[in-house]
C-alpha cells in the first residue's frame, strides 16, 4: 500500500516528503509506479528545462545563476543534477553542489543529485520520474542538468520543454558538436566562457552550421547566447531565450504536440521495461540457459532460441 499521507505532504510542498518520494523512485521498487500513478493528476504545470553539454562547460554555474533570476520572479525551482561519473563522494558532483550552496539554502529551491553508481541503465527514466514529483509539489521551473552528451543525457534533454546545450570555445569545432547529436536536441546554444580566446571563431563556426540547416517560418532556428556565467554576464539573455522559445511553441501550436510526442516515447519505454522484466523472469532465464549448448555446438541459431523464448512467454501470459 502507498502512503497517502506522504502524497498529501508532497502536495503541501513538504521538503522531506519530496526527498523521500524521490528516493522511492530511485529504488525502482514495486511501489514506484503506484506513487507515480497517484500523483499524475497533479503534474503538467511546471516548465521543464534541460541543460546539457560537455563536462567543464559551466552548466552548474549557469543553473545556479538562472535559478537566482527565477527566484527574483518569485518562481519555485526544482533542480535534478544527474552525474554519470561519480556518486556523492567526489568528482564533479561534489563541486557542483558546493557551487550551488547559496541557492541550496533557499526554501523556494530544491536540489537533488542523482548518481549512476556505475550504471547508465534507467537513469534517464528515474530522473524524469523525479521531475514528476517536483511537478506535483508545485515547482514552477524544473531544471534537469546532465553531465556529458551520452545517450542518457540526450534522453533527459529530450524530455524537457526547452533544451539548452552549453558549450565553451575549447569544446572542439562545431562539426564535432553536430556529430554528438547536439544539433538535433538543442533549442538554443549557450557559448559560455565567451571571454576566452577563440570564442568568436567558435561562435561563428556554430552559427554557420545553424544557418545551413533547412528552416522555414514554422520551424524554430536555434540561437546562440554568449555568456560568462562566473561573472553573471548574459544570464538574463538565457531566460529571455527560454521565454521566446516557449512563446514560439505555443503560438505555433507545437507545445502540446511536443509533450504528446514525449509522452508516447515514455510510454513505449515503460512498456518495454515492464515486458523485459516479465520476459526475463526465472522461467525465461532458465529457458535461455538450457539452450546455450545447442547454440555453441551449432544445433540451433540464436534467432531460433529467441523465437522459442518469445513463444513460451506468450503462452505463459
Amino acid at each position: 500500500m502507498i502512503d497517502n499521507a506522504l502524497i498529501e505532504k508532497i502536495y503541501n510542498e513538504d521538503r522531506r516528503s519530496i526527498a523521500r518520494a524521490i528516493s522511492i523512485v530511485e529504488s525502482d521498487n514495486s511501489f514506484t509506479s503506484m506513487y507515480l500513478k497517484a500523483i499524475h493528476k497533479n503534474i503538467g504545470k511546471a516548465y521543464r528545462i534541460g541543460i546539457t553539454g560537455p563536462p567543464g562547460a559551466g552548466k552548474s554555474t549557469i543553473t545556479n545563476q538562472i535559478t537566482k533570476l527565477y527566484r527574483k520572479q518569485n518562481k519555485k525551482v526544482g533542480i535534478i543534477a544527474v552525474d554519470p561519473t561519480s556518486p556523492f563522494t567526489g568528482g564533479a558532483l561534489l563541486g557542483d553542489r558546493v557551487r550551488m550552496t547559496d541557492i541550496g539554502m533557499d526554501s523556494g529551491v530544491f536540489i537533488r543529485s542523482m548518481a549512476t553508481r556505475g550504471s547508465l541503465g534507467g537513469l534517464s527514466k528515474k530522473a524524469i520520474d523525479a521531475a514528476d514529483i517536483l511537478d506535483a509539489a508545485k515547482f514552477d521551473i524544473i531544471i534537469l542538468e546532465t553531465v556529458g552528451v551520452g545517450q542518457s543525457e540526450l534522453d533527459i534533454a529530450q524530455a524537457a520543454d526547452t533544451t539548452i546545450v552549453v558549450l565553451v570555445p575549447e569544446s572542439g569545432d562545431s562539426v564535432q558538436a553536430m556529430k554528438a547529436g547536439l544539433m538535433e536536441i538543442a533549442d538554443f546554444f549557450v557559448m559560455n566562457k565567451s571571454d576566452r580566446p577563440g570564442s568568436q571563431q567558435a561562435y561563428t563556426a556554430l552559427q554557420t552550421i545553424l544557418m545551413i540547416k533547412d528552416h522555414n517560418d514554422n520551424s524554430w532556428l536555434p540561437n546562440i547566447i554568449k555568456t560568462v556565467a562566473s561573472e553573471n554576464k548574459g544570464i538574463e539573455d538565457i531566460l529571455n531565450e527560454v521565454e521566446r522559445h516557449k512563446n514560439f511553441m505555443k503560438e505555433k501550436g507545437l507545445f502540446l504536440s511536443k509533450r504528446e510526442h514525449q509522452a508516447k516515447i515514455r510510454i513505449k519505454e515503460i512498456v518495454e521495461h515492464k515486458l523485459k522484466d516479465e520476459l526475463w523472469s526465472e522461467t525465461g532465464e532458465n529457458s535461455l540457459n538450457s539452450s546455450l549448448d545447442k547454440i555453441i555446438f551449432g544445433d540451433l541459431s540464436p534467432y531460433q532460441i529467441a523465437e522459442e523464448i518469445i513463444k513460451e512467454f506468450k503462452e505463459r501470459i
